[in-house]
């Protein structure tokens, strides 16, 4: 029964983190449109665009891909719920899972550079974002851990 309650949890946090995807999908294309779009929007990266063919499909692949890596996110969320794991193993198991998800998507929308200076800037920003939310997630949680042992005190 606990079993099935945790597959429950797992499919419904992935179906949530889907629209989540498609929402970060969309806003690192108007964050690219700001950088490379001279003053128009484009939904894809115009390299997509040419190796899709299309520019409606490109916009449909990259809708597809951001929602399966919302759909990881939203999975690897669970894992924070593992109470028998130490942090620095939910962490590393996060990390691992969520970034190889990131890096694979950034890739195939061309969000970075194809080559290894592309790659290692992409994978330097998404590991300098991660560490941030980490942290500062880390820092609210001592925080409320403080206020409820003063509480017991």
């Amino acid at each position: 029964m606990k079993k099935n309650i945790r597959i429950r949890r797992i499919c419904k946090y992935g179906v949530l983190g889907m629209p989540l995807g498609v929402t970060t999908g969309h806003v690192i294309s108007i964050l690219t449109s700001l950088k490379w779009g001279q003053g128009y929007y484009s939904p894809c990266v115009p390299q997509m665009i040419e190796v899709i063919g299309s520019e409606i499909c490109a916009v449909i692949l990259q809708t597809v891909l951001c929602a399966l890596l919302g759909g990881v996110f939203g999975v690897t969320s669970v894992i924070w719920e593992n109470k028998t794991w130490s942090i620095m193993k939910q962490t590393g198991i996060y990390y691992l899972v969520d970034s190889a998800a990131m890096m694979l998507v950034a890739y195939l929308c061309y969000w970075m550079e194809h080559s290894a200076r592309g790659f290692l800037s992409y994978f330097g920003i998404f590991t300098a974002i991660f560490v941030l939310v980490w942290l500062v997630q880390y820092m609210r949680v001592k925080s409320d851990l403080k206020k409820i042992n003063s509480r017991l005190k």
